[in-house]
């Protein structure tokens, strides 16, 4: 017998739905009459498969080798999405396949749900492949009239991404906001490096978050926790991770409405960007407990003005916004090739707290220009300072500046005698520094003037092995 139900206007038959040889159940989208043929809108019937595979406890949705072309899908609890090799789902350009009334849509929708899956070695594509921003002699994204997220979760729990790929995404492409328990594995985030907001995995306001062994490229940051909302991030590990950003690969903030506790960034490779790990403290709140360890950094030096391989600020947004606090914050194991140094940097008011750095090499290749150099930004702001250019421009490939307790052990700059001539730089600079405890800073280069390290208005320890 074929049992049915309704929806306004269609009946889903569950009889489509079949057993596999483990009784579970599969709901293949082409029987509910999906053509997967690039031409056709694929959207209903994906729906009605998502929405009958729910009413199976363990249903499973596939998506067999086709082109689906779908707009916004909502995702039920229990949802579970396979998409074969040679699936590929792609987010429809047409406004009319969203909810109507806004500027963008999303492709996976999911709210309050739990216990959802999508996995498979097949893709799902945004489209959006042109150049976006002025940095890139592009319009700007306020020119495009619409723009499509991939997915957008809020409030889910028990969520698994594992091995698909998501290409050409317009802007965001994974936002999980107030999410717990996830899990995103083996996923592959290609998008155009060149296209602004082009986002990749953006937690925001979320707990117990794993991301592991992800291939990610993108015009925007990589992976970037947020909290857009007075809700803490955190407990989030990112581990053995291939990162490529336009702008920065791992990055805490700028939106930044709660606080940011126990994060480990480690084992991960990032080239090809200009920041490499970021906290950006804009909106109040507290960044804490982070470590960052196990990394190796190819930076690109190509966006002169803000290239910082590791860097930490705290500023007000707004001249009405609260002012934040960093501390324990440890990076440890880090190899960096860059041609721009480190900066990291409190406020005098707000100096950060307890930070280490320890077995840090710097490799540098064609070093940078600092006479234009600026702090990294990294989003909307209404506040300036003589802090966006002040230790930026310092000539050290280290600036640390309003720190109270800090340790640096093993910090290595390396650089030919021809590079050295051409800027001469410290290894290490710091300034307004208190409880500072500095031991085994070198520089490849014997040279007296400027020194190794150097500091101003500081206090605290500071041993130096003899130069080789």
């Amino acid at each position: 017998m074929k049992l049915f139900y309704g929806l306004p206007g269609i009946f889903l038959f569950l009889s489509s739905c079949t057993l596999d040889a483990g009784e579970i159940v599969r709901c293949n989208v082409r029987d509910f009459g999906a053509k997967g043929d690039r031409q056709a809108n694929d959207t209903r019937a994906i729906q009605q498969s998502i929405d009958a595979a729910a009413k199976q406890e363990g249903g499973v949705v596939v998506f067999p080798k086709g082109d689906y072309i779908s707009g916004q899908l909502t995702l039920p609890s229990g949802c579970n999405l396979t998409l074969e090799e040679g699936a590929t789902i792609l987010a429809s350009s047409d406004p009319r396949d969203y909810h109507a009334g806004t500027r963008s849509g999303t492709l996976f929708l999911a709210s309050g749900a739990e216990n959802i899956i999508i996995k498979g070695a097949g893709c799902i594509d945004g489209q959006a492949t042109s150049d976006l921003g002025k940095r890139w002699g592009a319009p700007e994204p306020s020119s495009v009239p619409f723009r499509t997220h991939l997915l957008a979760f809020d409030r889910c729990r028990n969520v698994l991404i594992n091995q698909v790929s998501f290409v050409n995404s317009d802007s965001w492409t994974l936002h999980l906001k107030r999410c717990s328990s996830v899990t995103i594995s083996k996923v592959k985030i290609h998008n155009n490096y060149r296209r602004l907001n082009s986002d990749g995995i953006d937690p925001d306001s979320c707990s117990g978050v794993m991301i592991n062994d992800c291939d990610i490229v993108t015009g925007d940051d990589a992976i970037v926790l947020k909290t857009t909302g007075p809700e803490a991030c955190s407990d989030i590990i990112v581990s053995n991770c291939r990162l490529e950003s336009a702008t920065a690969a791992l990055k805490l903030g700028t939106e930044s409405h709660g606080d940011f506790r126990n994060i480990r960034f480690e084992h991960c490779i990032i080239r090809n960007s200009p920041v490499g790990v970021g906290l950006f403290l804009k909106d109040g709140a507290t960044m804490e407990n982070i470590i960052a360890r196990d990394l190796s950094m190819k930076m690109n030096n190509g966006l002169t003005h803000s290239v910082a391989p590791i860097f930490i600020d705290i500023e007000k947004r707004k001249p009405e916004s609260k002012v934040g606090i960093i501390r324990n914050i440890t990076f440890e194991n880090v190899d960096i090739t860059t041609g721009a140094g480190l900066l990291l940097q409190g406020m005098p008011g707000s100096p950060l707290h307890q930070i280490t750095l320890r077995n840090i090499t710097l490799g540098i290749h064609d070093p940078l220009d600092y006479s234009a150099r600026r702090k990294p930004v990294g989003g909307s702001r209404t506040t300036k300072d003589e802090r966006d250019t002040l230790y930026a421009r310092e000539a050290t490939y280290v600036a640390l500046a309003h720190i109270e307790g800090l340790t640096v052990k093993n910090l290595a700059v390396n650089l030919s005698s021809a590079d050295f001539r051409l800027y001469p730089r410290s290894a290490l600079a710091g300034f307004h520094l208190e409880n500072a405890k500095i031991s085994n800073v070198t520089r490849s280069v014997e040279e007296t003037q400027p020194s190794v390290v150097s500091l101003q208005d500081s206090d605290g320890a500071l041993s130096l092995p003899s130069q080789q």
